[in-house]
């Protein structure tokens, strides 16, 4: 051991080494340490967000005491993600409201963007939120309500299959879409038209689907 001290007394180089990789030990000891600390926490900020965006999507008129919600997993490339996204069951006394599904728009300008929206048993869509995107900011993040009230416009309107008018107005479409940015809201109603065809075509298997996001029926 005082040989080996020795040498790196004697040798700059392997001592700065030395001090480094020591450094590169102690640093990431402490980011597993905060990251332990810190993933329960982040978790709950989660359930509450979610918790919060599913208050939003579901009307006051629909909400008592009674309301209830089911999570389950579905998997399916027409909602823009080979990875399992999460579909809620409302209900009130045992008795279906409403079904809010995650959808993924993979086609966004800077990437994916996930949102999440609640249609009623008439397939009339009562909302939509945004919950993670990295689209430009003062351009395409105006899908988030807290810059702009766009994605407000998309509550109660009907989707049925034959309806051609789910695009922004440039494509001919119903839907406004942002001054200077068109492949955003272009990719972000794309994606609200699958899940409702999504939700249209597969109601009683969501239903009736026993896959459990995280255990929690």
């Amino acid at each position: 051991m005082t040989l080996f001290n020795n040498r790196l007394a004697n040798n700059p180089v392997s001592k700065n080494a030395a001090l480094l990789a020591i450094f590169a030990l102690l640093c990431t000891g402490f980011v597993a340490v905060v990251n332990s600390l810190t993933v329960d926490t982040i978790a709950e900020q989660q359930r509450k967000h979610l918790a919060s965006v599913l208050d939003q999507l579901v009307p006051h008129k629909m909400q008592d005491d009674n309301l209830s919600q089911r999570c389950t997993l579905v998997t399916s490339p027409e909602l823009g993600s080979d990875a399992p996204l999460s579909a809620y069951l409302i209900e009130r006394d045992n008795t279906l409201l409403a079904i809010a599904i995650e959808a993924i728009a993979p086609d966004g300008y800077n990437g994916e963007i996930k949102l999440i929206l609640a249609v009623d048993e008439h397939n009339t869509l009562l909302g939509v939120r945004t919950l993670s995107h990295q689209e430009t900011p003062g351009l395409g993040d105006k899908i988030e309500l807290r810059k702009s009230p766009w994605v407000l416009n998309f509550a109660g309107k009907v989707f049925s299959q034959d309806d051609k008018s789910w695009k922004v107005k440039k494509d001919g479409g119903q839907f406004d879409q942002f001054t200077g940015a068109t492949i955003t809201p272009r990719a972000y109603i794309k994606a609200i038209a699958r899940a409702l065809s999504f939700v249209e075509q597969h109601r009683q298997s969501l239903i009736k689907n026993h896959n459990p996001c995280g255990g929690v029926q």
